[in-house]
């Protein structure tokens, strides 16, 4: 193996530019003291050397013990929903010259748990959570010592912290309500994991539409993901097959969350029905638009949530910390998928 090069430091870079270790450190760390001509020297020579400032070292010299990282935690990286939320909270932290130090708990509790921990060995300066635990006390010693926490998309239970949020059961009411209008009965919900705060909130107003029309909602049109791990479309597609199946299948489907609804449509193209069942579905898809028939969403802002939930993070920081939760509304998005009739039309 090829020996590693010693980074340069600033003992080189003060030698390099002919001037004191201490004029070195006030140009490096912007601070006042140093003279334009020995700025510029530094600045040649740390671009002559190839030198960068160690933060982590910089960060235990601070007054404030600050680290300039915000720790984000996702369920999954490669759902759509979660990379806005990465992207929005990036954003925000490069505003305020942080640095985002992203972890996945691939919907694993025990994994989250782990990964909290070792964001926290690291000194961040505050936590951004989208969590699948279902409890959060092991943080609450963290939370008095005056950490910055903020949930998204998701309440903490067992810990008093803020959380941004969407008004998930209104969604599933609105898109219940809207199958219902359009002649619909025997609606299928599809959601994620049992236990999942967002999943049970989006059921229950699903249910709550079907009472108040005077349908009892039938069990055995109500498929969740397995108990661990994130929703799976290729899940969603076999459950809906299953539903088709059987000898009085769903004229209508409420997938609430976006990858079920990606296998939802995956299966009814698959058999032809793509034009007799409806179909709602829980956040927008990039290709919603161009999928026949176009996707009638709930469509949810991921990016609104990843940004107020990292504001609210650089606003403890500051003093002025979020002291009650926000709940963002939904909207439903027609296009075509969820205007089918039904039988009742």
């Amino acid at each position: 193996m090829a020996e590693r090069l010693r980074r340069p430091t600033m003992n080189d870079v003060a030698r390099a530019a002919g001037v004191s270790l201490k004029s070195v450190s006030r140009v490096i760390n912007d601070e006042v003291g140093a003279s334009p001509e020995t700025r510029e020297r530094v600045l040649a020579a740390a671009a002559e050397l190839g030198y960068r400032r160690n933060d982590a070292a910089h960060a235990l010299r601070r007054s404030d013990g600050r680290s300039a990282s915000v720790g984000l935690v996702l369920e999954d990286v490669s759902n759509p929903f979660a990379a806005v939320l990465n992207r929005s909270v990036e954003r925000v932290a490069s505003a305020e010259g942080s640095l985002v130090l992203a972890v996945s708990t691939n919907a694993d509790p025990d994994r989250e748990e782990q990964l909290i921990h070792r964001l926290l060995a690291r000194a961040v300066d505050s936590l951004v959570i989208m969590s699948c635990r279902r409890d959060h006390s092991f943080l609450e010693p963290e939370v008095r010592r005056g950490l910055p926490v903020v949930f998204i998309d998701r309440p903490p239970r067992k810990l008093a912290s803020p959380t941004v949020r969407v008004a998930n059961g209104r969604g599933g009411f609105d898109a219940t309500s809207h199958l219902l209008a359009h002649g619909h009965r025997r609606i299928a919900f599809l959601g994620s994991r049992p236990g999942l705060y967002t999943a049970e909130e989006r059921q229950r107003g699903w249910a709550r539409a079907l009472r108040e029309a005077g349908v009892t909602p039938d069990p055995a049109l109500v498929w969740r993901g397995r108990a661990k791990g994130p929703g799976d479309a290729n899940q969603a597609e076999q459950a809906m097959a299953e539903m088709l199946d059987r000898p009085d299948p769903p004229s209508a489907v409420f997938a609430s969350q976006n990858l079920m609804a990606v296998g939802v449509t995956a299966e009814l193209r698959r058999r032809g029905l793509q034009h007799r069942i409806a179909v709602v579905g829980f956040d927008d898809l990039a290709l919603a638009e161009v999928i026949d028939p176009p996707l009638t969403v709930i469509a949810q802002d991921p990016e609104a949530i990843g940004r107020i939930g990292a504001q609210a993070v650089f606003g403890a920081l500051a003093g002025t910390p979020l002291s009650k939760d926000v709940v963002l509304p939904v909207e439903l998005v027609v296009r075509g998928s969820g205007e089918i009739p039904g039988p009742f039309a």
